[in-house]
């Protein structure tokens, strides 16, 4: 834009034109605006042209005390089929039957006599089942000796039933306790064997050529790589190993037992006493799932330091 200004001086009339400065050019470039196509959906939701929709894609929060759910669920459906009259008593006992026969048993000290018995075995063959299935687990997972050694004979034992054992056990061990204990740990060995060794063996090679360059000894590898590599597997053969516990249990406790909730049920049985019978059954469901969800917690604890979609 110019500016025309006149001045009058003593010999005439002079013009003058004044031309404003030009602003200096800014040092910052304009903002560029990206195509639309290029934009993230945290952007454009910010810029309106989306909805601003957040999208979960793990498993979501956790539900408290959702694993109960499904057996509430399944009681409920019992108890309504008992109701309608839909089961024959002779057969199914409905759940308040199941609750008087409980109360008689604890007032008598069956109940009693029966779960401590059936505790102590299962306990005693996990803790057995347990020890030796790591033992093995190590030898043949930080060993090529040790793996030709051991998994091959613990592959052959996993493909033959323990009830397929029996008659053999009976015949070296006897009926008594220790043939019991001894059936319920087979089962417990092969569980934890089979997870752990898994675990072992996967452990990635990057981390055994760190540990050798880093000059560990081998107390100081087994502590700081392979003990926090296995122990995943490890809980989840230990689940597995107490589910085996429980089936043990229940082989061994109705072939010529004289105690136990498996003895009580096969009295039971002769009887045709139904309620007797699903207290057994209850009360087996009940020890697996508080044991089964113990292992969890434990887990939990142990491995805190993993971050996966259960959490």
């Amino acid at each position: 834009m110019n500016l025309d200004l006149t001045t009058r001086t003593g010999g005439g009339t002079a013009t003058v034109t004044a031309v404003p400065e030009k602003a200096p050019p800014s040092s910052a470039p304009p903002a560029a605006t990206p195509p639309a196509d290029a934009r993230t959906p945290d952007t454009a939701a910010a810029a309106g042209l989306v909805p601003a929709i957040q999208r979960r894609l793990g498993r979501g929060k956790s539900i408290p005390f959702g694993r109960l759910l499904g057996p509430l669920l399944l009681v409920l459906a019992w108890w309504g089929a008992s109701a309608a009259g839909w089961l024959d008593p002779r057969k199914l006992s409905s759940p308040a039957s199941v609750v008087t026969s409980a109360q008689e048993l604890w007032v008598s000290g069956r109940l009693q006599e029966s779960v401590q018995a059936s505790l102590s075995r299962a306990l005693l063959g996990l803790l057995i089942g347990v020890a030796v299935g790591v033992v093995l687990a190590l030898a043949s997972g930080l060993s090529r000796v040790g793996d030709a050694v051991v998994d091959g004979t613990l592959q052959v034992k996993r493909s033959i039933p323990n009830l397929a054992l029996l008659p053999l056990l009976i015949l070296w061990l006897g009926i008594g306790e220790t043939m019991k204990v001894v059936v319920i740990a087979l089962g417990v060995t092969v569980g934890i064997y089979i997870n752990t060794h898994a675990a072992l063996v996967s452990i990635d090679a990057r981390y055994v050529e760190l540990a050798e360059a880093q000059r560990l000894s081998r107390w100081l590898f087994l502590r700081k790589v392979v003990l926090p590599a296995a122990l995943p597997g490890f809980f989840t053969g230990l689940r597995l190993a107490v589910t085996a516990a429980w089936l043990g249990l229940i082989v061994v406790e109705q072939i010529n037992a004289t105690s136990g909730i498996g003895y009580m049920m096969f009295q039971a049985q002769q009887y045709a006493q139904s309620g007797i019978i699903l207290v057994g059954l209850v009360l087996y469901g009940t020890f697996g799932f508080a044991s089964d969800a113990l292992v969890r917690l434990v887990e939990g604890r142990v491995l805190s330091w993993r971050r996966t979609i259960t959490a």
